[in-house]
């Protein structure tokens, strides 16, 4: 029920954002592409997150070395806090770094609107992915449920930081990955390519020489340079793939039909309802 309730906010906030950007702001939405972001496969990834998770404690459960079981708990909870942000750091940068795994991540950059339905937008495969770089925090032991809850806080704060409404954030620009500092992450300008790699505190980037602070002078230019833009789900999550291993070329023929953009927006948020459903099911 947590989950389901959890994600049906994300929905809330997505629509609210689009509120303000189609009636306060005036600019046009972009549904196909808040379509796909919501519809990127989810059923899928939710599937191998369940597969990222039974890893975890099994490992927490029979191999864990103890290194935190006598610890008290408030302070394995702050411990979690920041190793987990330590640990996606890594995860997040490798992920630029390594082609086999960019043919995961780029799906999530290929978006070229930032909106909070961008924070949504993830590959099938991000899931399994990931289970390498967060298998420490199960070998010392660290409790599956801390894990689980301290995860998705980390992963609301990135969710939010991919909305299109807040500039800046004062203070906090120089604590945490602010709404700025991501779409820095988010741009393909060569001032910004390659940056901000953090999920929720900023001081990993700083520490590790990887942070750029959004220029007023140079607007974020969003999407990525070696992929195109494509609303086909299939295509999105697999030719990067087929490319990587020199199986496939790109070829992405315009459709020869066109949609109404409300036919698309109800479709996509049926969609989006519909996972949901099971979501609620598999709790």
């Amino acid at each position: 029920m947590s989950l389901a309730i959890a994600n049906s906010l994300l929905l809330i906030l997505v629509l609210i954002e689009l509120m303000v950007i189609g009636l306060i702001k005036k600019q046009t939405i972009p549904w196909k592409e808040v379509v796909f972001n919501l519809n990127s496969g989810h059923i899928l990834m939710w599937i191998f997150r369940g597969l990222e998770v039974t890893i975890f404690h099994l490992i927490s459960t029979h191999f864990g070395l103890g290194i935190v079981d006598n610890w008290p708990y408030l302070a394995i909870w702050i411990f979690t806090f920041f190793a987990w942000d330590f640990c996606f750091y890594w995860l997040h940068r490798i992920h630029h770094k390594l082609r086999i795994l960019w043919a995961v991540h780029v799906v999530h950059h290929e978006g070229e609107h930032y909106g909070l339905s961008l924070g949504i937008r993830n590959s099938w495969y991000s899931s399994i992915t990931s289970i390498p770089f967060f298998l420490v925090l199960a070998f010392i032991s660290i409790p599956v449920e801390i894990f689980l809850t301290v995860g998705s806080i980390h992963y609301f704060i990135q969710f939010y930081n991919h909305n299109d409404l807040v500039r800046k954030s004062g203070i906090l620009e120089k604590i945490m990955i602010t709404p700025s500092h991501h779409r820095v992450h988010h741009g393909m300008n060569d001032e910004y390519i390659d940056r901000n790699f953090g999920g929720t505190l900023v001081i990993w980037d700083r520490l590790f020489g990887t942070f750029q602070a959004e220029k007023e002078d140079v607007p974020v230019q969003l999407g990525t340079r070696d992929n195109p833009h494509t609303m086909d789900v299939i295509k999105a999550n697999n030719l990067p793939f087929a490319k990587l291993f020199g199986k496939a070329r790109y070829h992405l023929p315009e459709p020869k039909y066109s949609i109404s953009n409300w036919f698309i927006a109800s479709g996509g948020i049926l969609l989006f309802v519909l996972l949901l459903f099971y979501i609620l099911q598999e709790e």
